[in-house]
């Protein structure tokens, strides 16, 4: 994505990322983790503000600190690079609350043209898996690269 971004720290194996969210509210620490699951090659992304005293990832906060977009292509950028040593890789997300599911719903469906070309993209409907459509009201998405 072409979007303006965030810098990205990362760790070694892409798998934990973390930037700052700056805006009204001030410098906001972010957490990004892709986590393989119990499925073999089918990871989960989870995001949120990095809890300061933790060291882990609170997905309940709300910051609002008027960055919406630039933190998203953040993460895509994360997505990116994760797939870019992991090609194969589904990478699945879901938001911590409906709100937040359908806030990535509406960034997928923004940037659908954009991202299509690198990414097979997927909704989760109850138990089954769609190709994404932008009139669905997905619970989650997962998505792969097409050819790296």
């Amino acid at each position: 994505m072409k979007n303006p971004k965030y810098q990205l720290n990362a760790e070694q194996e892409l798998t934990v990322f973390n930037f700052i969210s700056n805006g009204p509210k001030g410098r906001i620490p972010k957490l990004i983790e892709i986590k393989e699951t119990n499925l073999k090659g089918f990871y989960n992304l989870a995001f949120g503000d990095k809890d300061e005293e933790t060291g882990k990832i609170n997905d309940s906060i709300v910051t609002n600190n008027n960055d919406t977009e630039k933190v998203l292509a953040t993460v895509v950028s994360a997505v990116y690079a994760f797939t870019d040593v992991n090609p194969d890789a589904w990478v699945y997300a879901t938001g911590s609350t409906e709100a937040r599911t359908r806030l990535y719903r509406m960034g997928i469906n923004k940037y659908l043209n954009e991202v299509e070309n690198d990414f097979e993209i997927y909704g989760e409907l109850g138990n089954n898996w769609c190709v994404f459509d932008k009139g669905t009201d997905f619970e989650g998405f997962v998505v792969r690269r097409k050819n790296v």
